[in-house]
């Protein structure tokens, strides 16, 4: 606990909490002082469910047993597909996600409507994790990890006249999107461990959706050590490469550097 967190005051607070199999996160956020940020990750044991790791989450996390103004699910999977806003029908989206994906047994499947891409991500959830959140949080909103970036990079990129591509690097997975003028032209989740291996799949999708490497952009959000390395390789072939942070969207936080939180967090916060 700390003593800088105001709980008294969790009405006036974001809470976004961010799911993947390789650990939990949760963040807080007073909307009404924008300096200050407060985020903790939980460790996950692989040998158990998601819903026993939820479970388990929510019972130790002092900090979230409290109402927020806002609370936000948010999860991190490769399990999603995009349709375009104008095919979409909820009536069928179950079966738009299982036509894209393996069907498995005891999930919910879920959407994101986006209106600045006129597009919609559908997204599936351990059931029971599902029902144990649902019940948990009051008027709790669920998100693919991918819908907020997705939003962030198509509004930012109306501003533009070059094509972007945009790679965000986490724990062993990148978020890839690329946009042209605030038009999505692809999103997809890849895993890739190696630096090596992170640069290969980056400049692979470069040269098949057709970029120039001497116009277009390339944006890079990752850890420090991350960037370090894997941007001056990618500066060899592509003139503008650039490591894309939200932190400038923030004031100083007084509790937590909001570059230590997720990128798709701070998306969904500023897209609000």
């Amino acid at each position: 606990m700390t003593d800088k967190l105001d709980l008294h005051k969790s009405e006036q607070y974001t809470l976004s909490i961010r799911l993947s199999t390789d650990g939990f996160s949760f963040s807080i956020y007073n909307p009404v002082n924008r300096n200050f940020f407060y985020n903790r990750t939980f460790p996950v044991n692989t040998q158990r469910s998601m819903a026993a790791n939820v479970k388990a989450f929510l019972s130790a996390t002092d900090e979230i047993k409290k109402t927020f103004k806002k609370t936000n699910i948010i999860i991190h999977s490769q399990r999603y597909t995009i349709v375009p806003l104008d095919m979409f029908d909820d009536e069928s989206m179950e079966c738009t996600f299982y036509q894209n994906l393996t069907e498995k047994k005891n999930e919910t499947i879920l959407c994101n409507i986006l209106s600045n891409s006129n597009s919609v991500v559908i997204f599936s959830l351990d059931k029971l994790t599902h029902v144990y959140l649902s019940e948990y949080f009051h008027d709790v909103r669920f998100f693919s990890s991918i819908s907020p970036q997705i939003e962030h990079i198509t509004a930012n990129s109306k501003l533009n006249d070059r094509k972007r591509l945009f790679i965000n690097i986490n724990n062993g997975y990148i978020d890839v999107i690329a946009s042209d003028r605030g038009k999505l032209l692809l999103a997809n989740t890849f895993h890739a461990q190696s630096y090596n291996d992170i640069i290969y799949f980056i400049l692979n999708i470069w040269q098949q959706i057709g970029f120039d490497q001497e116009k277009d952009e390339l944006h890079i959000s990752g850890t420090e050590e991350t960037c370090k390395v894997i941007i001056p390789e990618l500066q060899k072939y592509i003139k503008y490469v650039l490591n894309t942070s939200l932190q400038s969207e923030f004031n100083r936080s007084t509790e937590t550097n909001p570059g230590q939180i997720p990128f798709d967090v701070q998306s969904l916060i500023l897209c609000e």
